[in-house]
């Protein structure tokens, strides 16, 4: 008998985290919404998932800080779409976002060690 796989429980991000997620999957290469829905969720391994609802507003707050820029152009299956590009503001935004998370992440990975060790 074949094991059903479950997926993995989806993770609710913290506050900010999505517009950080955003702005790397971007600086890969210009890409429209869906696929940045699409290689959220496929590197995450499934763990993050972003319905359009989330998604779009958080591309345009990016684009009205000035972190991204939008154009038109027509995607591999025949559609118009908006493809979203870095800025240079969202290239340093990007920088300093990502060395924070990452420091935030050692502490909180320091913390569970010490939790876990019984301290």
């Amino acid at each position: 008998m074949k094991a059903i796989q479950e997926a993995p429980p989806k993770s609710d991000l913290p506050q900010g985290t999505l517009d950080l997620l955003i702005l790397k999957i971007i600086a890969v290469q210009p890409v429209h919404g869906y696929a940045i829905t699409q290689r959220l969720q496929q590197i995450s391994g499934d763990i993050v998932q972003v319905p359009g609802g989330s998604l779009y507003p958080a591309l345009h707050r990016l684009e009205n800080r000035g972190l991204v820029k939008s154009d038109w152009k027509e995607t591999e299956t025949g559609r118009d779409a908006k493809f979203y590009r870095l800025t240079k503001k969202g290239r340093v935004q990007l920088e300093s976002q990502t060395a924070n998370w990452r420091r935030l992440a050692e502490a909180v990975g320091l913390i569970l060690g010490v939790a876990e060790g019984g301290a």
